[in-house]
């Protein structure tokens, strides 16, 4: 359609020049003028020459004749004219269909092109294979792949970019990984039936085992699920040199490697953008999948926040208000325990990944810079693994008191947006110290407190935490000064039915490291 439109205007511009030629070819061959007859030209057999043009007749036909002439001139001219603007103004029209066009065609191709890389993505879910062999991909190793989004993904997350204070209908169509980290736990089944009794979708939510340890019986149970998961294997497997007094350690230090490398396939063989982790001994609540669909345009909009977590470090029985199962809050500290983060920040923390202890390595400022993440108030996540290379600590005193959510929270379906830190701070800072003040011991007798609260107790240094964290039931220990789910250095729990807050005083500006 352009090519013809172009040849019309081609035709159009040599119909004006051959007119042109035409005209002077008119004007220039005319006779002398003689005699004039009825047609203008001069007669051949008249009785006037050429010299008689001389007398006054003569002069006088020749100025009629030149009058003439010079009407009929601006006559054609008028035309031209008419006509130059007709070529003009469809030559703008056509100029500007002809770009629609082009933007219309390079649309349809790359929808094309990126429907097809989509349903490629989706025969083995997304651009995973059973049992991959990377047995020859070092942990430095960074294959470049193109991301196929749909095209509905961009526009999704472009709009989620652009918007600071609404929380955007996440699309049906982003992909969420599942990473599961592995080792040598046989009862990494329980963790696989429940991913995938709850999944949703397999194409949606692709489940990746990450097996390290090399542990033949573990391998077997994963390959069981066969397309129903994607098995990779860590290649790296030899000891790692540490000084002598880490040799205990050496566990966390392959830890620490295996999730390097195991990010690095995900970002980068796979091509994701986000990903969930989840370890080997971690079972997970039937909204698991929920939680993370709705709270990931969130993580995408928030530039103050850096993880989802399904995680509550304070979420025993007694501790939470088993009513509230909608409940979340922003805390400054990192959870872990089943989190989500982005390709973005995993390409800013992987050139500096430590050797050993990650997760503690993660809530330090220099990783942190003043972010948060999300938690439930009733955990996604439970773990069932006592034994491991932390040797069981604090799972006998806490982790197995850990509540699981039993009820499903249609979380796509709420607005979020009291989550980002310009809305949540305000309300929560005034929730916080419109609080009524107490001390420890009316919580504890609770004689002459009336209604659930909120309640608010107040700390002022680290000793005093401690002391009255451990008296209210709550986990006491801080990572550079950070208290376990505390915000702004608030910690929020349920005490013999009651809201509480233990709090410092207001005003608080920021985290004393020197209390870890």
């Amino acid at each position: 359609m352009v090519r013809k439109k172009s040849s019309l205007i081609l035709c159009g511009a040599f119909l004006f020049v051959a007119w042109n030629a035409l005209l002077l070819l008119y004007l220039w061959g005319r006779p002398p003028i003689g005699r004039l007859g009825d047609g203008g030209g001069a007669e051949p057999e008249g009785n006037e020459k050429w010299g008689a043009g001389r007398g006054k007749m003569g002069q006088l036909n020749l100025a009629e004749e030149m009058i003439r002439l010079a009407e009929e001139v601006e006559v054609h001219l008028d035309t031209q004219k008419k006509l130059l603007k007709q070529i003009e103004s469809h030559r703008a029209v056509w100029a500007r269909q002809k770009d629609v066009g082009k933007r219309e065609a390079s649309s349809k191709i790359k929808e094309v092109k990126e429907a097809a890389a989509q349903q490629q993505l989706h025969k083995t879910h997304g651009p995973l294979r059973n049992d991959v062999d990377v047995g020859d991909q070092s942990d430095t190793e960074r294959p470049v792949h193109d991301v196929a989004p749909s095209l509905n993904v961009e526009h999704a997350n472009e709009k989620i970019r652009n918007t600071k204070m609404t929380t955007p209908a996440p699309s049906p169509e982003f992909i969420i990984p599942i990473l599961v980290i592995a080792c040598d736990r046989v009862t990494v089944k329980r963790s696989l039936d429940r991913l995938i009794l709850y999944r949703p979708s397999a194409e949606l939510y692709p489940i990746i085992v990450s097996q390290d340890c090399g542990h033949a019986e573990t391998a077997r149970v994963i390959g069981s699920y066969g397309a129903q998961v994607t098995h990779i294997k860590q290649p790296e497997l030899s000891d790692i040199k540490v000084r002598p007094e880490h040799r205990k350690f050496q566990g966390y230090y392959k830890i620490a490697r295996h999730y390097r490398w195991a990010l690095n396939q995900v970002f980068h063989t796979f091509s994701q953008s986000t990903v969930v982790i989840v370890e080997d001994d971690l079972e997970v609540a039937p909204d698991f999948f929920e939680y993370f669909r709705a709270l990931y345009p969130i993580l995408r909009s928030d530039p103050t926040l850096w993880c989802v977590s399904a995680w509550n470090d304070n979420g025993r029985d007694a501790l939470i208000d088993p009513s509230k199962a909608e409940l979340l809050y922003r805390t400054d500290f990192f959870p872990g325990l089943g989190w989500m983060l982005l390709k973005e920040l995993w390409d800013e923390l992987e050139p500096k990944w430590p050797s050993a202890f990650w997760d503690d390595w993660m809530r330090q400022p220099e990783q942190r810079k003043n972010r948060s993440c999300i938690r439930p108030e009733i955990s996604r996540t439970i773990t069932f693994g006592r034994k491991g290379v932390s040797l069981g600590q604090f799972f006998d005193q806490y982790l197995r008191y850990i509540r699981l959510n039993t009820e499903f929270v249609p979380f796509t379906k709420q607005d979020l947006s009291f989550l980002l830190k310009e809305k949540y701070d305000e309300i929560f800072i005034q929730e916080v110290y419109s609080a009524t003040l107490v001390k420890i011991e009316d919580l504890q007798h609770g004689g002459h407190l009336k209604g659930p609260g909120p309640y608010r107790v107040q700390y002022s240094s680290r000793d005093s935490f401690k002391v009255f964290a451990r008296n209210l039931g709550v986990m006491d220990d801080l990572k550079s000064g950070v208290p376990r789910t505390g915000y702004r250095g608030v910690v929020s729990f349920l005490h013999r039915g009651r809201r509480v807050f233990l709090a410092p005083p207001e005003g608080w500006t920021q985290y004393d490291i020197s209390w870890s």
